[in-house]
């Protein structure tokens, strides 16, 4: 039989079952046939395995329950066990909009692009008319704009990994593994279609307010931002230059959240030395946006970090 042409890795943690079952139940809602789709659920080790909740799917999906390793290795399983042309990581909590990503399915079936950027939304209303960008490879694309790091906002075709995988153990580790994958592809389409319905819960990773869960967050986007920052030294002129505008919005997002979740300014000039260091601060002179340039220059004075600690935390607010 040939591939499916889509493989949904679907991975799944100590959440209500409820929530898997409407997320399994929105990609079944799609104009894909059987043969058309692979289901994979991950099992994360959760506390509960889902399965007698999951027989009423029979073989319209493939359940794995492993050890509980994390989202990176959950997602890596997926892609060992996945034989779709295309792939699309899907957190088993959230839902895909059917028309919207009707759309980026026919996306991939008539312009066969390696990769289909779509948009989220948190409303679930599904706009009926899209617009969508040109074909252009994942380098020009990031040169150009700021990248969303979630590995769930892409569809895109199983070969262009190669060997990227996620790195385990990590908190953010999309922000590691999207714009690599995005550098392999030489053709992109970018759609304004609200695909993905991203349901965010309390105590998940990324809303656990516990002082050493923020702490490791902040750790490890900076561990991130080291390694990116030594990858694009390593590759061509214009991959460099599109891997070091993602390391510089990066490097101004840690900034802003080293604010927001300390509001400790011993610790920011701590951060900020560490960051120099590694040649990573000043922030480059260039302007990507408007925030950026605005961010970039109230960082360079002792003035400017102190207004930055009186509003960020407002701003969060």
């Amino acid at each position: 039989m040939e591939n499916p042409l889509i493989s949904f890795i679907l991975t799944y943690y100590n959440f209500p079952v409820k929530l898997l079952s409407e997320c399994i139940e929105s990609i079944l809602a799609l104009s894909l046939r059987n043969f058309e789709r692979e289901i994979i659920i991950i099992d994360d080790g959760s506390e509960k395995s889902p399965i007698d909740d999951l027989k009423k799917y029979g073989d319209d999906i493939i359940y794995i329950r492993q050890k509980n390793k994390g989202l990176s290795e959950a997602r890596n399983t997926g892609i060992q066990m996945a034989s779709g042309e295309y792939l699309q990581f899907v957190d088993g909590d959230d839902l895909l909009l059917q028309a919207p990503y009707e759309h980026c399915i026919d996306l991939i079936r008539f312009s066969h692009p390696e990769m289909v950027i779509f948009n989220f939304t948190h409303s679930g209303k599904e706009d009926k008319t899209y617009q969508d960008a040109i074909i252009q490879s994942g380098s020009d694309y990031m040169r150009n704009n700021n990248i969303r790091g979630t590995a769930c906002g892409y569809l895109f075709k199983r070969t262009i990994l190669g060997d990227l995988r996620f790195t385990p153990g990590i908190i953010h580790e999309d922000e590691e593994f999207t714009p690599q994958l995005l550098l392999r592809a030489e053709q992109v389409c970018v759609t304004d279609a609200e695909a993905y319905l991203y349901r965010q819960r309390p105590g998940s990773i990324i809303t656990d307010s516990h002082i050493r869960k923020k702490l490791r967050r902040l750790r490890d986007t900076k561990d991130i931002i080291v390694r990116l920052n030594i990858l694009a030294d390593r590759l061509p002129a214009s991959d460099k230059t599109a891997l070091q505008r993602r390391v510089a919005q990066l490097t101004m997002d840690y900034l802003y959240n080293i604010i927001r979740e300390t509001q400790s300014r011993h610790y920011l000039e701590r951060k900020i030395e560490d960051l120099r260091r590694e040649g990573l601060f000043p922030l480059p002179d260039r302007d990507y946006t408007a925030k950026y340039v605005w961010f970039r220059r109230m960082t360079n004075s002792p003035t400017g970090l102190a207004i930055l600690m009186r509003i960020i935390p407002m701003m969060g607010k």
